[in-house]
């Protein structure tokens, strides 16, 4: 075992390394900014991060699941294999900001912080195979695919089955809400779970002055989408929480014809799996027994979204006394859970561990551009936070770096 002093003067050093290293990280994650890749559609990124893995003679598995990259750092002697996870894939909005290192692909963009998220574990995994020969135990790093687009890509590394042996997984995400230099922990629930859903209206259309010889599915269409807000507020337990939000309807072609069709599609969120199941229900429900009231018909369809976040009590709270410990500089607080998804809950399904939270808002007097929106633009210092965080981990978990003072 390494000594307990030693190891807080291990994590010291990597984390002098690691700011040593920021300029390339400003090289590394604009570059990954000016090229984007969407989800299961990814080819360049994948291919820069398996030969950065191979560069530093990591053992490197790539194409996993349908693109996903993963590095093995095997330690000098036996212990717990530690997990950590960055996404790479971008999303199908425009880029607006107006910087020197603006997306090239047109109607594609980072606007959720994942270039910053793979770019951060990238200079983790430079920093610690320079100590490659104190670890105890294994480090998995998951280079992620297809975070944006159920069914993801955590299932996909998942099935691979290289991440059999893990014993702890961590995984971070840039928080707009988040002054730079905050980590935001949240024990139990994070993140919610939901289902993407389409709903197809059909009836007789007919001429717009005569309504009494057809069925008008725009009336119903319209009808359904309010009668759809009372699952929340009528139908769901007040102690729980849940969201149903409509964001597309569409019907008709012309002023003066009554539509035979209607198309309307959301998503439901929410955080317990059996409420998932009950918002499920009632959609199908009201949305038929709307259409018929109408004498239309309705079909439901389905997408199965990701389940929630479910942070480990244990290890969130270990992490927050590591980071209150060893990185004073940092300031840890309790997040609020929300009911955005992220497929990281696949992971904490099969192993325990904690998704945090790292702020990156750049000036208090700044505008605040939040998560997806095309003027997203993060403090890329935050990247040497998620790297400090994953570092005192790892040195937790593989060095012996005790969880408080005492």
């Amino acid at each position: 075992m390494v000594h307990i002093g030693n190891s807080k003067e291990i994590l010291s050093e990597m984390i002098r390394n690691l700011k040593s290293i920021y300029p390339d990280m400003i090289d590394v994650r604009r570059d990954f900014h000016m090229h984007p890749e969407l989800s299961f559609k990814e080819v360049r990124t994948p291919k820069i991060i398996a030969e950065h893995l191979k560069s530093l003679g990591i053992e490197t598995y790539e194409n996993v699941g349908t693109s996903g990259v993963v590095g093995i750092l095997r330690g000098s002697s036996r212990g717990p294999t530690i997990a950590l996870r960055a996404d790479f894939d971008a999303l199908p909005m425009q880029d607006e900001k107006d910087v020197s290192y603006k997306s090239t692909v047109n109607g594609v963009t980072h606007a959720c912080g994942h270039d910053i998220h793979t770019t951060a574990l990238m200079m983790v995994e430079k920093v610690l195979v320079k100590h490659k020969d104190k670890l105890q135990g294994d480090i998995i790093f998951i280079h992620q695919h297809a975070e944006e687009e159920p069914p993801g890509g955590a299932s996909e590394i998942i099935a691979s089955g290289l991440l059999k042996d893990v014993d702890y997984i961590y995984g971070a995400h840039v928080w707009d809400d988040g002054a730079l230099g905050e980590i935001g922990l949240t024990e139990g629930y994070a993140m919610g779970a939901g289902d993407n859903f389409e709903i197809l209206l059909s009836g007789d259309g007919g001429h717009g002055a005569m309504p009494h010889n057809s069925v008008d599915t725009l009336v119903a269409g319209c009808q359904l989408v309010g009668n759809l807000q009372n699952i929340i507020s009528r139908r769901l337990d007040p102690q729980k929480s849940g969201v149903v939000t409509i964001g597309t309807i569409k019907s008709g072609d012309s002023y003066n014809v009554i539509p035979s069709k209607a198309y309307i599609a959301g998503t439901s969120r929410c955080f317990n799996p059996e409420t998932k199941q009950q918002i499920r229900g009632w959609i199908d429900h009201i949305s038929k027994t709307t259409a018929e009231q109408f004498g239309a018909s309705a079909e439901v369809i389905f997408a199965q979204g990701y389940d929630a976040v479910y942070n480990h009590i244990p290890e969130t709270k270990n992490l927050k006394t590591l980071v209150d410990t060893h990185l004073p500089e940092l300031t840890t607080v309790t997040k609020d859970p929300a009911l955005t998804a992220e497929d990281f809950a696949d992971y904490l399904k099969a192993f325990p561990g904690t998704f945090f939270f790292v702020g990156a808002h750049r000036d208090e007097n700044a505008p605040r551009y939040p998560l997806h929106h095309p003027k997203f633009n993060p403090d890329e210092r935050s990247m040497i936070n998620i790297g400090k965080v994953f570092l005192t981990a790892v040195s937790h978990h593989l060095f012996g770096l005790e969880a408080s003072h005492d």
